[in-house]
């Protein structure tokens, strides 16, 4: 018990460490904030492993875990907090949504209204200028994929949904493909209403839940 302390002291300290340095910039400060919470992880989990008599550390779990928190799956370059910058620029006031996931992707969540209409998969007027910027940031940043995925709500039955959600990110992926991006870094899914984010008995619900989810990702270098 003591040394599972001892160990989460440790990782406690390592964790003020790698978020407590001055000068770093955006991306230096995430990949030191997701090793600083893979450390505590690992250390946590390393002391419950341990308890179990797998022989593992806390401390040995705080080194594994600051590892992967640094790393996560995806690579969140310079060009990756760049593109962020520029998408929420290109988006304010738009209602679109501009995150970093927790693996270091970049996520572009665009509501109906800007997107597509009730039934239909034909994109609207108001999203080409952000489409226009968003594969320009694209086509300046060659080594990234993109992955569409289109919803619905739940109004109509799964055989239409299904396929007027993969429609939706086709149309998507198709208007980044006349800008210049090329198809082959683009993949696309549907979900149909299998995935809403708010209430389906409220019209603003399904509103809502009639998006398109754009996600943008660098694979580390091997």
């Amino acid at each position: 018990m003591k040394k599972h302390v001892s160990g989460l002291v440790a990782a406690l300290f390592l964790a003020s460490q790698l978020i407590g340095c001055a000068n770093m910039d955006e991306t230096q400060r995430t990949t030191a904030t997701g090793a600083a919470v893979g450390a505590v992880a690992g250390a946590l989990l390393g002391g419950v492993t341990a308890g179990g008599h797998t022989g593992r550390s806390a401390a040995t779990g705080a080194a594994i875990g600051a590892a992967l928190g640094a790393g996560g799956s995806y690579l969140w370059s310079r060009h990756m907090q760049e593109q962020k910058a520029a998408m929420e620029h290109a988006t304010q006031g738009t209602g679109i949504g501009v995150t970093q996931t927790a693996d270091n992707q970049l996520k572009l969540d665009i509501p109906s209204d800007l997107s597509f209409d009730s039934g239909r998969y034909d994109i609207k007027p108001a999203l080409h200028a952000v489409l226009d910027r968003f594969a320009t940031t694209l086509n300046q940043n060659p080594v990234t994929t993109v992955r569409i995925i289109g919803h619905t709500d739940n109004v109509g039955s799964d055989a239409i949904n299904n396929p007027l959600s993969v429609n939706r990110a086709a149309a998507t992926r198709d208007y980044l493909v006349s800008r210049g991006v090329a198809s082959s870094r683009i993949s696309i899914d549907g979900r149909g209403e299998h995935e809403p984010v708010a209430d389906n008995n409220t019209a603003a619900g399904r509103a809502k839940n009639r998006r398109v989810e754009i996600f943008v990702a660098e694979a580390p270098k091997s």
